[in-house]
């Protein structure tokens, strides 16, 4: 049955001075589930998108029993973000939506509370590559007895496409190709790539059940991106490095449940914002990818010379203090973040960052045993040896982690004794679970650091089989505890006044969809007077 606009309105309640297309109601479809975001005490994000529709598009959403409407179209790929206020503070709400008289699946979501707070629950997600397997840690997180919020640190889609891209010998691959089948440059192509991700079930099932709150990493726009380019943007053939990046956060708030910039913010300044958890916890969110980072130092072009080390000449660049993750702007707003939270009692500060910020530099080579190098397939043995080299020479292992940045770490450090915070830092992009206790250069504990593996993204745990690559990871870096470069899943952050305990979650497959979970490993940390006890 055609429903012309006259009577598509007069369906919806809406006023004939809006502007509509005319749908039929067996176009209009919900294919892309329904989320909520950037809870607050008394209000929330939710989020859709009509599939479907071509121009303007009227709906209806209901939240509890407040309820409104409005009108999407192709200058927003037909998506959907309502900021619904005047809730109450610690309430779950049930949310859906309504267009050309076709309702969307329902969903759950919670303001945060207000005043004395007993506990929370956040599961801690990051790297989700669709075509290296299925998406069973989201379905595990939907399926969570409590969970208040989760915490998505980034590399939500990945960038990379074409048939011997990232990923695609997988079992799995075959079925799950990225479409478009090709890197993503354009407008058009991050919105279907986002597109393709938010049509699988599994993550519709985690974002229908609790309000996320969401960071970037590189691949929502490319690898190893910063400021004023990325590794894996090539312009003469890609265009213009702003251009591909204004398009690719365009699509990221048009298609992630993120609040809109206010007035005066662009897109990266409106990535770093925090949230009260009651009187318990303060969630600082920061932005260390696009707004203000240099670009990562790489030992082919800034440490050799005429095919030699300059040793000097590259830890110049390393250790200046011009160097940046984060603009001055931002770190005096981290400061002032940390110093409130103290002053009101919160007994966390939750940091939520993308990269590993503990210090990773020593050789993995130098501490495995003569029977556990004879395990180390060739290929990775010339790796390994070629990081023992640069380890010698001072360079850290992953340049683009905070290791990479080093005074502007200490910089950050700074704040934390300045505020006397006790920090949890939450991180995502390494593929592998982390446990790790964070010093300043005088040797002092500040924090505690939980890293997230990946929810499919590949690790690199398959460099000698039967060996527990992490453990000797860890067993080469005194800031380390743990650390997992096979498990698949997402830490369970449950916080109280008394403990901070890290559950890592793992699955037992992604290349099957029948899966189980088990707890790998489970880190405490402690108030210990104006800083964290080390972890147990």
């Amino acid at each position: 049955m055609r429903i012309d606009r006259r009577r598509a309105l007069a369906l919806l309640g809406l006023g004939a001075a809006a502007p509509a297309t005319a749908q039929t109601a067996t176009q209009i479809a919900f294919n892309h589930g329904v989320a909520s975001g950037d809870p607050l005490q008394d209000r929330v994000v939710i989020w859709t998108r009509i599939s479907g529709a071509s121009g303007q598009v009227p709906y209806r959403w209901t939240l509890g029993d407040r309820s409104g409407s409005g009108v999407t179209g192709p200058e927003r790929d037909h998506t959907i973000k309502v900021d619904v206020d005047g809730l109450q503070p610690g309430r779950e709400y049930r949310f859906r939506f309504e267009a050309g008289g076709v309702r969307s699946p329902e969903g759950r979501t919670k303001t945060l509370p207000a005043g004395r707070t007993k506990d929370v629950v956040l599961a801690i997600a990051s790297c989700t590559l669709y075509p290296n397997g299925y998406f069973n840690a989201y379905r595990a997180m939907a399926d969570l007895e409590r969970l208040d919020a989760v915490l998505h640190l980034g590399d939500y889609i990945y960038e990379y496409g074409g048939p011997d891209s990232y990923g695609m010998n997988s079992a799995v691959a075959a079925e799950r190709p990225h479409d478009p089948n090709r890197e993503i440059v354009s407008l058009a192509d991050y919105r279907t790539r986002h597109a393709q991700y938010k049509s699988d079930p599994d993550l519709q099932a985690a974002h229908a059940r609790a309000p996320w709150i969401v960071a970037w990493d590189d691949h929502e726009t490319a690898n190893d991106s910063f400021t004023l380019g990325a590794q894996n943007h090539n312009p003469p053939e890609e265009g213009d490095w702003n251009v591909r990046k204004a398009a690719a956060l365009k699509a990221y708030f048009e298609w992630m449940p993120i609040r809109e910039p206010m007035p005066g913010q662009d897109f990266v300044q409106a990535a770093a914002r925090s949230f009260a958890f009651g009187d318990l916890a303060s969630l600082i969110m920061i932005e260390t990818r696009l707004g203000a980072r240099d670009r990562q130092l790489t030992a082919e072009a800034d440490l050799m010379k005429d095919g030699k080390p300059d040793v000097a000449a590259f830890n110049a660049k390393l250790m200046d203090p011009a160097r940046r993750m984060m603009s001055p702007a931002q770190e005096a707003w981290v400061g002032r973040e940390l110093a409130g939270s103290v002053r009101a009692g919160h007994a966390w500060q939750v940091l939520g960052n993308q990269v590993i910020m503990a210090r990773v530099k020593g050789s993995a080579a130098k501490a495995l045993t003569p029977d556990e190098l004879k395990a180390v397939k060739p290929e990775a043995r010339r790796r390994l040896d070629q990081r023992a080299q640069l380890a010698d020479l001072g360079v850290p292992a992953a340049l683009d982690m905070w290791d990479g940045y080093p005074v502007d770490r200490e910089r950050l450090y700074g704040l934390v004794r300045t505020a006397q915070a006790r920090p949890i830092v939450v991180s995502g992009d390494s593929h592998s679970f982390w446990a790790n206790e964070l010093h300043d250069e005088q040797g002092r504990r500040l924090a505690c650091e939980f890293g997230t593996t990946g929810i499919t993204s590949p690790g690199a745990g398959e460099l000698a089989p039967g060996l527990d690559w992490g453990e000797v990871i860890a067993r080469a870096n005194p800031e380390v505890r743990y650390n997992n470069q096979t498990a698949k899943g997402f830490v369970l952050l449950t916080l109280t006044r008394d403990a901070a305990r890290a559950d890592m979650v793992a699955v037992s497959t992604i290349t099957q969809r029948q899966f189980t979970t088990s707890v790998v490993k489970t880190f405490t940390a402690r108030p210990d007077g104006k800083g964290i006890s080390a972890l147990s």
